[in-house]
C-alpha cells in the first residue's frame, strides 16, 4: 500500500529543492501516441516543475538505439523495451554486431526507473479480409512490426507459438516504421496485424473509418499452458488480460474469445538511465513520477490502463531473463512512498 499523497509531496518537496540542483538531461523516446512518448513527455513537464532538471526530448526515435544510447552515455534517460536489454546482454539481433562481451558490459550500465506496458500483443484484421483466426495466417501477409526491434521479435514469436507457422516460410511477414503503420494497415497491403494493441488503440481507431475490425484473442487453452505462460515471463513480456468490454472499446470493433477476456501477451518497458546517475537525481525523478500518478493516468484514455506504479515482479516483466534492475535512487523511492520492490529487481 502506498502512503498518503501528502507524505509523497513532502518527500519530493525535499529531493527536488534541496538535494538536487536542476540540471539539463536528455531523453530519447517513440513516437508520439504510445506509451513510452505518454510517459517521457510527462516525466519531462514534471522534472521542469519541480526544478529538478530540464529534459529535452527527442521523440520518435527506434528504442534499439536510445537503449544504447544511454548505456554507452549518449542520452540520459531513455525509453526501452525490457526484451532489448537481454538481447544486448547476450549480443544477439539487433545487437549481434557487438558481441555478447561487449553487449554484456552495455547492459549492465542500464538502470531503471519505472516501468509501463506498451500494449497487449495479439491478432486482428478487418473483417472484409474474411480471415478466420490465428491458423488462418497461413501464407497471408501479416503486419508484424518496425523493421528492427522488440515489437517484431516479439510478434514473430508470439505467431510461431500459438501456430507453429515462421515468418517468410509460412506467411509473408511485412514491417513498416511506427509512424507509417496506420497507412499500411488501412491501404490493403496486409491481411492481418499482430502488433501491441491499446484500448483505445491509435492504430485502430483511425482505420476503422476504413472498415469493422475483429481481435482475435490467444486461445485459452494456449495461453493457459505451462509453456505458454513461461512464454509470457520472457524478458520484456507479461500476461494480458483485458475484459471483454475494455477490448470492444468502439462501434466496429469485435473481440472472438472464448469466454468474455481478451487474452494476450504484454510488451512491457520503461524509462532507464545510466547507473552513472547520481543517486539523489534518478530518486527525485522517480518520486517526482510516483507523486503524479493520478495525473499521469488522467492524461490520456490509454493511461489508465498500462500498469503506470505497478511494482510486481511478473506484470513489470523484471527479475528472471531481464538483466535489468531499478537504480538505487528509484528504490529509495518507491520504497519510500510505500510500494514493494522485489528483491530480485534491485541492484
Amino acid at each position: 500500500m502506498k502512503i498518503s499523497i501528502m507524505i509523497t509531496a513532502v518527500i519530493l518537496a525535499v529531493y527536488s529543492s534541496v538535494a538536487v540542483a536542476q540540471q539539463n538531461l536528455t531523453g530519447e523516446t517513440a513516437t508520439p501516441g504510445g506509451v513510452p512518448y505518454l510517459a517521457m513527455s510527462h516525466l519531462g513537464e514534471i522534472a521542469a516543475r519541480n526544478k529538478i532538471a530540464n529534459i529535452q526530448i527527442l521523440p520518435g526515435q527506434t528504442l534499439t538505439n536510445t537503449l544504447q544510447n544511454v548505456a554507452e552515455g549518449k542520452a540520459d534517460i531513455a525509453s526501452a523495451v525490457f526484451t532489448l536489454p537481454f538481447l544486448m546482454s547476450k549480443g544477439i539481433g539487433p545487437y549481434a554486431a557487438l558481441g555478447e562481451e561487449k553487449g554484456a558490459e552495455l547492459a549492465s550500465q542500464c538502470a531503471v526507473l519505472y516501468s509501463y506496458v506498451l500494449g497487449g500483443m495479439t491478432l486482428y484484421a478487418y473483417d472484409s479480409v474474411g480471415l478466420k483466426g490465428w491458423k488462418d495466417l497461413k501464407n497471408r501477409t501479416v503486419l508484424n512490426g518496425p523493421p528492427r526491434g522488440a515489437a517484431l521479435t516479439n510478434a514473430r514469436n508470439l505467431i510461431q507459438f500459438v501456430t507453429g507457422y515462421k515468418d517468410k516460410t509460412d506467411y509473408a511477414g511485412l514491417q513498416a516504421n511506427w509512424g507509417q503503420m496506420t497507412s499500411v494497415i488501412t491501404d490493403g497491403s496486409v491481411d492481418a496485424v499482430v502488433l501491441p494493441m491499446l484500448f483505445p488503440d491509435a492504430r485502430i481507431t483511425p482505420a476503422l473509418a476504413s472498415g469493422d475490425i475483429t481481435i482475435w484473442s490467444v486461445p485459452k487453452d494456449v495461453f493457459e499452458t505451462e509453456a505458454f505462460q513461461r512464454f509470457t515471463r520472457a524478458p520484456g513480456a507479461a500476461p494480458f488480460l483485458r475484459d471483454r468490454s475494455v477490448a470492444e472499446y468502439s462501434e466496429g470493433v469485435t473481440l472472438v474469445s472464448e469466454d468474455d477476456t481478451l487474452r494476450a501477451v504484454a510488451t512491457v518497458g520503461g524509462d532507464v538511465v545510466n547507473v552513472s546517475m547520481d543517486f539523489e537525481t534518478a530518486k527525485a525523478l522517480t518520486a517526482a513520477f510516483i507523486s503524479s500518478l493520478d495525473e499521469l493516468r488522467a492524461r490520456a484514455p490509454i493511461a489508465a490502463n498500462v500498469g503506470f506504479g505497478n511494482t510486481d515482479e511478473v506484470g513489470t516483466s523484471m527479475c528472471g531473463h531481464n538483466p535489468l534492475k531499478y537504480h538505487p535512487g528509484a528504490v529509495a523511492a518507491w520504497e519510500e512512498a510505500g510500494y514493494t520492490i522485489p528483491d530480485c529487481a534491485k541492484p
